[in-house]
């Protein structure tokens, strides 16, 4: 653990959110796993245990504390093999619940970040669509004003935690007229008439419900607008970088995860009378990988660090996405393989770690898009600035 950045107080969070998890949540993975859900009553269990609350404000139940304790809670939950749980948890605090934090109104955030943070209800957030993917400004859903209520018709796809959820965060467009500078961001009850859920079948990620979402004639009171109609754009542009610096934090965890367990197996697997570790052609692999892990890490808690410090990180936060998932991809390719047959097996960890892992360069943000922004950045001069 780096010093740097971490304190004594940090560490003892550490090894009481391990403890916590082999207890409340190792037991049940393969079961959610096989059921393609988790269970509400581990949301109430981290709410309960203020895990929800980490960098919420105390006056709505959370625990004001630094970034650094949210990487904790994001490279913790890598390390209990279930990328789908690890998404449940993190979608609904860091997707769902930021945009409630930061645009939504005082009665929002009484009705529904408060049980958020306590884990009595759960969100998920709605941008991506079916003819849209990265494309966010092309979205085709639509919001009408009608009196004091909003009319909300479109469809949502790959939405995590979209069939359980209780209430979604919703992009639309309440002029569309105008493109990206006409859409607005809602947030809708999930019992609102007119609401359906598909749950969709995935690669990996299989303890999450991942669904596609339609809004057939959706009424939504007016006051369930969060900021100013039109401001859309920019509040979901705004949080992209969080989403994928917690992306890139959860890329490395898990590359680090995945080495630590191959690590283990290589100091017992045996060959020609010794054990593979002391084969050189793997060592060097190995030193490789390693070195690609410290790099990752130590770039992505430098971003932190700055996000921490209320700085604008986008082009730094899209470079950690498409670095940390690339080589989380590799690292786990290379550690299936110095597992040999065993790696392939559904009875050992890898297997699920590199269907988990694939999602990586695909979700908040393909890498064909990051480079595209970093290419925008680096070659166009392009500055990306806050919403003021």
């Amino acid at each position: 653990m780096n010093s740097m950045y971490f304190t004594e107080e940090h560490k003892a969070f550490r090894q009481s959110f391990r403890d916590f998890l082999q207890k409340e949540v190792v037991p049940f993975i393969d079961k959610w796993e096989k059921d393609g859900f988790v269970d509400k009553n581990i949301f109430k269990k981290f709410g309960e245990m203020g895990y929800f609350g980490l960098n919420y404000p105390e006056e709505f139940g959370g625990l004001n504390l630094d970034l650094f304790y949210t990487v904790i809670f994001l490279e913790e939950m890598q390390k209990v093999n279930s990328g789908g749980f690890a998404a449940a948890m993190w979608a609904h605090t860091y997707l769902a619940m930021t945009h409630l934090e930061k645009e939504g109104s005082k009665a929002i955030k009484e009705k529904y970040l408060v049980p958020s943070i306590n884990g009595e209800k759960v969100g998920c957030l709605c941008i991506s669509e079916p003819f849209g993917g990265s494309d966010v400004a092309g979205m085709r859903t639509i919001a009408t004003k009608k009196g004091d209520t909003y009319v909300l018709n479109g469809s949502k796809t790959f939405i995590t935690n979209g069939v359980y959820s209780d209430y979604l965060v919703v992009a639309a467009k309440t002029a569309p007229e105008l493109g990206n500078k006409g859409m607005s961001i809602f947030v809708v009850d999930r019992e609102t008439p007119g609401i359906s859920a598909t749950n969709l079948e995935k690669l990996g990620w299989k303890a999450s419900d991942t669904a596609e979402i339609a809004f057939d004639n959706v009424i939504i009171p007016a006051g369930n607008l969060m900021g100013d109609e039109g401001k859309g754009f920019p509040y979901i542009m705004q949080h992209f970088a969080l989403e994928r610096v917690i992306m890139g934090v959860n890329a490395h965890a898990r590359a680090e995860f995945a080495l630590e367990y191959a690590l283990q197996y290589m100091s017992e697997r045996k060959a020609f009378g010794k054990t593979i570790n002391k084969f050189q052609a793997l060592r060097h692999k190995v030193a490789d990988m390693a070195s690609e892990i410290e790099m990752c890490k130590e770039f992505n808690y430098s971003i932190i660090n700055r996000l921490d410090k209320g700085q604008y990180v986008v082009k730094e936060a899209s470079m950690s996405k498409l670095m940390s998932t690339k080589i989380a991809d590799e690292v786990i390719y290379e550690c299936l393989q110095l597992l040999g047959g065993y790696g392939y097996m559904e009875d050992y960890p890898m297997a699920r770690l590199f269907r988990d892992s694939r999602l990586g360069p695909i979700g908040g943000g393909t890498s064909e898009i990051l480079r595209e922004i970093i290419s925008k950045i680096v070659i166009d001069k392009k500055e990306y600035k806050p919403l003021t």
